[in-house]
């Protein structure tokens, strides 16, 4: 069977590109460690306070034991909700010690967000009807800003809060 020079020149361009394709894949999967969400939890929309883990008393952030952590919070237009302080006012910054493993879990009543701590692995998608939880050790310390990376309508820009990394 003969081929034509540019037949060759294009099989050898797809088939290369299918091959850097699935180098990229594993590198992000296997070495940065992105995985898809495994975590299908359900829950209703209209009733997340039924749910323990997003009762405004428990949003925040939890120490489960020495060096685990558990951080609940509700997305809802524009904002994060990490529950209230000692005096009242909205949590804006979570601190957590240097080494810790910490399990995200977030949702949402009312549309799709985003959950992203630039500069590190964290990054989910929260949609009405369902939990997302992400598990991961945050080992660097230093300030890291939680954005929402899924247009959320007009005072998308305003929805972000702070992860404190300290020794």
């Amino acid at each position: 069977m003969h081929l034509h020079k540019f037949e060759k020149i294009w099989l050898v361009f797809g088939v290369g590109s299918l091959v850097l394709f699935l180098v990229v894949i594993g590198i992000g999967a296997f070495y940065k460690g992105t995985h898809p969400s495994s975590h299908l939890a359900t829950i209703d929309p209209q009733n997340i306070e039924a749910e323990e883990a997003f009762q405004q008393d428990n949003l925040g952030m939890t120490k489960v034991e020495d060096d685990k952590y558990i951080v609940n919070l509700v997305a809802s237009a524009f904002n994060y909700d990490f529950g209230v302080d000692d005096e009242g006012s909205p949590v804006k910054t979570i601190r957590i010690p240097k080494g810790s493993t910490v399990l995200f879990q977030a949702t949402t009543k009312d549309v799709v967000h985003g959950f992203q701590i630039a500069g590190t692995n964290v990054n989910m998608m929260v949609e009405p009807g369902y939990i997302s939880r992400y598990e991961t050790v945050l080992d660097k310390p230093g300030e890291y800003t939680i954005v929402c990376n899924e247009y959320c309508g007009m005072g998308h820009h305003l929805m972000f809060a702070t992860v404190e990394v300290y020794e």
